[in-house]
């Protein structure tokens, strides 16, 4: 329907453009239309705030020797990636490359956005379940076995601290200077939060790993709904970076490309009803208990 609609209104225009067009935009509203239902959209119509090329059949364009090569009115473009070892990750372990690329402009550079795919075979239990509870330092994970609680873990990631430590790294930084000056442009490059992602990834294997060992089901609460509502209502700047940075969205997406059988489920009541039965939790006995000393030795 797209298709012949905007070929009669830009005849000019190769096929491969028209398409690439009207599959963006209506990805783009699709997108839309769930961030409003959800309540979290901040305009009444989609904004296109920078533009995408895209490319969506195979026969445009091709991977080949260390470089992406595009159809263009003027015949084939190369365009040369740098090494990268997700890429190859993806590339040499059973994934298939999509018919779709991406091209991103900015500034001098060109951001290549490459689709991978692959059949994963779920099978698991529903009466086995790994709970996970994350936290901004730690993530709390409970295996159910037939409906019964039979182990739990605790993973201590101390990403909140990470986080602390890169905000304060980066306002010494920019302190006093401009954010486009070049010497703050290449020490902000150098600041990277590689060590978060390797924190985020090593959990996800953990949980993997329980997930296959009891056919189990990954239960997750899905803190990303009242995130952004959260951080709308806090008044503290360094609170609400926290906020931003939280990574439990990235440690869901991580899972959703394992082949596990993820859940999302929302958190509300979840501290006063019992999630075996449903009913009222009235009396609450803690397995530990913590103290807080304030104060120094003497």
């Amino acid at each position: 329907m797209f298709y012949h609609r905007f070929r009669e209104k830009y005849p000019w225009l190769p096929t491969r453009v028209i398409k690439g067009c009207y599959r963006d935009a209506v990805r783009r509203a699709k997108s839309f239309r769930e961030l409003k239902k959800k309540g979290i959209a901040r305009s009444d119509k989609p904004v296109v705030k920078r533009i995408t090329i895209t490319y969506s059949d195979s026969q445009d364009w091709r991977l080949s020797n260390g470089a992406v090569e595009v159809r263009t009115h003027r015949g084939w473009v190369k365009i040369h990636y740098r090494s990268h070892k997700q890429l190859y990750r993806y590339l040499y372990n059973g994934w298939k490359l999509s018919s779709e690329l991406r091209l991103k402009l900015n500034g001098g550079k060109v951001v290549i956005y490459l689709t991978f795919t692959k059949s994963f075979e779920t099978i698991y239990n529903p009466n086995n379940v790994v709970a996970i509870d994350a936290n901004e330092n730690n993530v709390t994970v409970a295996v159910i076995r037939d409906k019964k609680l039979c182990e739990v873990y605790r993973i201590e990631t101390g990403l909140g601290r990470i986080v602390i430590s890169y905000a304060e790294r980066r306002k010494r930084i920019t302190r006093g200077k401009s954010t486009k000056t070049r010497s703050v442009k290449k020490a902000l490059k150098k600041l990277r939060e590689k060590r978060k992602q390797a924190i985020i990834y090593k959990t996800a294997k953990i949980i993997e790993e329980l997930a296959i060992k009891n056919n189990a089901v990954v239960v997750i609460g899905n803190v990303r709904r009242g995130k952004r509502k959260l951080a709308e209502k806090t008044t503290k700047n360094t609170l609400r970076h926290r906020i931003h940075q939280w990574s439990v969205s990235s440690l869901v997406e991580i899972l959703n490309n394992k082949p596990l059988h993820v859940v999302e489920v929302s958190e509300a009541y979840t501290s006063s009803i019992d999630p075996l039965t449903g009913k009222h939790i009235h009396k609450f006995t803690p397995s530990m208990t913590c103290y807080a000393v304030r104060g120094r030795e003497r």
